[in-house]
């Protein structure tokens, strides 16, 4: 099975696919003339890669349908890619990031290292060589999987401490996300003596954009999830990647950017519907950021792609005959953050989920919230089956995840791809040397 399979099987081009129709939520309509100037306009000097971690087909349609019309992504879609490791039909994000960064399949848990330990040069340190910036930007710690895959090279995902000081010898010019406990104050000094500038609120977005280098980190481990950030001072996704752009865009030989919305994966691990959905909306509003920003600069490529799908999601499930996903616009908290707020003896259960869902639970509800070892996943749950969301696994899943592309060399990136491809795509896309497993 594990062979390279690129047969064009969809037929959706990237200007066709943009041509269907005006970017919801935003003032952006795109023409067909447009779309086919913008896929077509030879080289990109600024890449965009975003990825919202565990997103599939089935997110991106309960997305729709709770938003209640068509999205940006929508507009976008170029194709699909297959996802397994070289250990597992099922990949983790590592192995799934290292071939987005590198083009080469790895084992699971291993961050741009090859199955026999090779270190393997990145799509970032390849546009690094030729004078661009680069940055990462995610809402988990910036050393998880995700980010440190472009910059960083360990045997394991968990040895975040050595992956820090790897971002800054590497020289990543804007680092924005949680982690504060993995960057010591002897790894800040040494930044700042390179040139950077170091923030720890969202105050200081205000101010950054006057750096030439610049290390944010809002939180000492992963950001709050977009439901619950409101009780912190930490930024938005769609700040964080304003910010970016403003350090990057002031390189004259362009930049290569990641952004990551780190948490619709681990909504999918929890069975979180709401936090699923709501930081899918946090994602689609940095998405906006960028798509403007791309359409004035017209030298730009956004691609967007989930890693792997996470949790199994259905659009439907539990034996109903539709889905309600317009309930989870009443939820205003996470399962973790509702789980944290029950007594000892969970008696207060109705209460809780009554003040940030307005549901009225049933007795056996109750009961199966009161009785379970994990609640929070059992308050999720009950207010996904309320959605009609369904749920197979607390883990990743195999399918094929979408691709969606725009802007300068959109085109390159339609049919059906191994994710090993994509950096391939994107150096062809920017004209530089880039030789997966080098």
């Amino acid at each position: 099975m594990k062979q390279s399979i690129k047969k064009n099987i969809v037929s959706m081009t990237a200007v066709s696919a943009v041509a269907l129709g005006i970017f919801a939520g935003t003032n952006m309509p795109i023409s067909g003339a447009e779309a086919q100037s913008n896929a077509e306009n030879g080289k990109a000097k600024n890449v965009i890669f975003m990825i919202p971690d565990g997103f599939s087909a089935a997110y991106a349609t309960n997305y729709r349908l709770f938003k209640g019309e068509e999205t940006l992504l929508d507009s976008m879609l170029v194709g699909m890619h297959r996802t397994y490791s070289a250990s597992s039909e099922i990949t983790d994000s590592a192995a799934a990031g290292t071939a987005f960064a590198t083009g080469v399949k790895t084992n699971n848990g291993m961050i741009s290292t090859s199955p026999d330990g090779k270190e393997l040069k990145t799509i970032l340190e390849a546009a690094e060589e030729e004078g661009k910036a680069s940055g990462l930007v995610a809402t988990s710690t910036i050393t998880h999987a995700t980010p440190a895959v472009f910059a960083s090279h360990v045997a394991s995902r968990s040895d975040e401490a050595d992956i820090a000081p790897q971002l800054i010898a590497n020289g990543v010019d804007v680092l924005l996300g949680g982690g504060k406990k993995y960057f010591p104050e002897s790894l800040l000094n040494e930044a700042k003596e390179k040139g950077y500038d170091y923030i720890s609120d969202k105050n200081g977005l205000a101010e950054a954009e006057e750096s030439d280098k610049l290390i944010g980190l809002f939180a000492e481990e992963g950001m709050a999830p977009e439901l619950d950030r409101d009780s912190t001072n930490e930024p938005s996704l769609r700040e964080m990647t304003r910010t970016a752009l403003d350090v990057l865009q002031k390189n004259k030989d362009g930049f290569f950017l990641m952004v990551e919305g780190s948490q619709i994966d681990w909504a999918g691990h929890d069975h979180d519907a709401a936090w699923a959905m709501k930081d899918s909306e946090a994602f689609k509003q940095a998405l906006e950021e960028v798509l403007e920003f791309a359409k004035q600069d017209k030298n730009t490529l956004v691609i967007v792609a989930g890693d792997h799908d996470t949790g199994g999601m259905s659009v439907g499930g539990y034996g109903h005959g539709d889905v309600k996903l317009e309930e989870l616009h009443k939820v205003t908290a996470t399962g973790n953050f509702m789980a944290a707020q029950l007594d000892e003896t969970r008696s207060n259960i109705k209460e809780v989920v009554k003040q940030y869902t307005t549901f009225d639970l049933t007795d056996a509800e109750i009961q199966k919230i009161k009785e379970s070892e994990t609640p929070d996943i059992a308050i999720n749950d009950v207010v996904s089956e309320r959605a009609s969301v369904g749920w197979t696994s607390t883990n990743h899943t195999g399918v094929d995840v979408p691709l969606y592309a725009y802007g300068a060399g959109s085109d390159l990136f339609e049919g059906l791809h191994e994710n090993t491809d994509i950096p391939g795509l994107i150096a062809q896309a920017m004209n530089i040397k880039f030789t997966p497993g080098e």
